[in-house]
């Protein structure tokens, strides 16, 4: 993380997806004309900013997405005199082209037609992917996000015909959640779930939450937190039950249960020691 008085600017490399994400703060630097050998999708977060790519000019303000393909040539400055904040994912040629054949069966590279889609709403997305990379978080819901940004950029934005086909894999799909329900208490990887069905990481992301209608990590944690209802129940603490559940620590338990809930688990706890008195 690089420091001045009035700005911030953090790089994080995550070693399990092999991408950099970029988060500037504060600045007002000015961008002359690059390019990169990789790709780059950002937005921005606040400022007002020209920007000149492929000979294009473009005035990008907060929730504006940024695509530039491989040494796509780009500048941009501030032009409303106040900071910009932004986010942003490097991609390497290769990562790029090994997601795209998950996702397509092609070992292609997509080339997006516009380096400017102006209240994208794959902000959400790509904001919460950012984040749990700056995070440094290891569940495996951050390679879910990572695969369906991809296929949702390639989907719309990519200038060529992506096919997605092919008839569902049900004995994979079956195993996966056999795997996930047995499983739950520890760290569980991508990796794990796509050697244990031989299918790959993205094939088993799709048709799971096709046949299933919710993502394998969705699943994961609704297993967590039913199991976790259970030993609440059973008179267990909070903090052993994130524990045995398979939860990092008692604040990320604390959150996802309340998330499905409504409730923390200690106010949970409270309903069945109330039960007793009486």
């Amino acid at each position: 993380m690089l420091i001045s008085m009035d700005e911030i600017r953090t790089i994080i490399y995550d070693h399990e997806l092999h991408i950099e994400a970029y988060h500037f703060q504060g600045i007002m630097q000015k961008f002359p004309n690059h390019f990169h050998e990789h790709y780059v999708i950002g937005f921005i977060e606040k400022g007002k900013r020209h920007l000149c790519c492929r000979g294009e000019d473009f005035i990008i303000t907060p929730g504006d997405l940024l695509l530039f393909n491989l040494r796509d040539n780009h500048s941009c400055e501030q032009i409303d005199g106040r900071t910009l904040d932004y986010r942003c994912l490097n991609i390497c040629q290769e990562i790029m082209q090994q997601a795209v054949c998950d996702i397509t069966g092609t070992a292609a590279l997509p080339c997006f037609c516009r380096p400017v889609v102006f209240h994208s709403d794959i902000i959400p997305q790509l904001h919460e992917l950012h984040s749990k990379i700056m995070r440094k978080e290891k569940d495996f819901r951050k390679e879910e996000l990572f695969f369906f940004l991809i296929e949702e950029l390639i989907k719309n934005y990519a200038g060529q015909t992506i096919l997605f086909s092919g008839q569902e894999n049900t004995a994979a799909v079956k195993a996966a959640a056999g795997f996930l329900e047995r499983n739950y208490m520890r760290t569980i990887t991508l990796d794990e779930l796509s050697s244990l069905t031989g299918v790959s990481k993205y094939y088993l992301l799709r048709s799971f939450t096709r046949q299933k209608g919710i993502s394998p990590y969705s699943y994961l944690e609704t297993v967590r937190i039913t199991q976790a209802k259970k030993l609440l129940a059973g008179g267990m603490t909070p903090s052993e039950t994130a524990l045995e559940t398979g939860f990092s620590d008692q604040s990320h338990f604390s959150h996802f249960f309340k998330k499905f809930i409504g409730l923390t688990p200690g106010q949970y706890t409270a309903v069945f020691k109330e039960l007793e008195k009486e």
